[in-house]
């Protein structure tokens, strides 16, 4: 615990200091084989003219994560003194993004840190307030059948629900403005997480916009998600969709 302080307060102090156009928020789970990857590519991106912020939450990793991401010392680092989830990952690192837009950017590789700035442009020119990137309107390749059909079905729901021409909810890669956070408190800890943004985002009014962003399955790790999550996602689909969850 004492080391998860220490590193809280120095992005603390950071944030006060600079505040980024961009934040990107990274959850970690025991990708050894692949953040590094990730996280050289964020380094290598032209975001020019906005400054960015690279967050990576290692949410109690077990394997070599921890080593690698050290290597990196532009990364400000949050590491979970145990293994709490990806909602749980991902409510860190937002407590800690100083940006006017937050990105998040799984480390798995299969979404590719490469299309970040085609997706923060409608945030930073003041066309959208949310940015998802679509697998489905990029190019995807590798995907299972069974995640195929549940994602379809997820977003087929959500389109009925929300009226939003949204084809991919549970896209990894996505997009939101500063006010977007401040109107929120996100609950859930898992992976439930996903439905839980795309639900408040849609159900408040703010400007969705989607952008086409290329998908691959992991070459290396093993996926967290399984069938349950999707069954257990479709459900929160349509209870998010009846709370009032303006300032929640």
């Amino acid at each position: 615990m004492g080391t998860e302080l220490e590193l809280m307060r120095s992005v603390s102090v950071s944030s006060s200091l600079w505040a980024p156009d961009i934040s990107v928020v990274v959850p970690v789970y025991n990708e050894a084989k692949s953040v590094g990857i990730v996280l050289g590519l964020l380094s290598e991106i032209n975001y020019f003219p906005y400054s960015v912020e690279v967050i990576v939450v290692d949410d109690g990793s077990t394997d070599d994560s921890a080593d690698v991401i050290s290597a990196y010392s532009f990364v400000k680092y949050i590491r979970h003194s145990k293994n709490m989830g990806k909602g749980a990952a991902l409510k860190t690192g937002f407590r800690h993004a100083a940006g006017k837009v937050v990105v998040i950017q799984d480390a798995d590789l299969e979404y590719s840190p490469e299309s970040i700035p085609e997706l923060v442009s409608p945030i930073l020119l003041g066309r959208a307030d949310v940015v998802f990137g679509s697998r489905f309107a990029g190019k995807c390749e590798g995907m299972s059948f069974s995640h195929y059909m549940g994602n379809k079905l997820l977003s087929l729901t959500a389109r009925m629900l929300f009226e939003v021409p949204i084809t991919d909810i549970m896209t990894g890669s996505k997009a939101f403005s500063r006010e977007v956070f401040d109107s929120f408190e996100w609950q859930e800890s898992g992976f439930g997480v996903e439905v839980e943004m795309t639900s408040k985002s849609l159900r408040n009014g703010w400007k969705f916009q989607e952008v086409p962003n290329g998908y691959s399955y992991r070459t290396s790790g093993v996926s967290k998600i399984g069938f349950l999550d999707g069954v257990k996602s479709l459900f929160q689909l349509f209870s998010w969709s009846f709370k009032n969850t303006s300032h929640e």
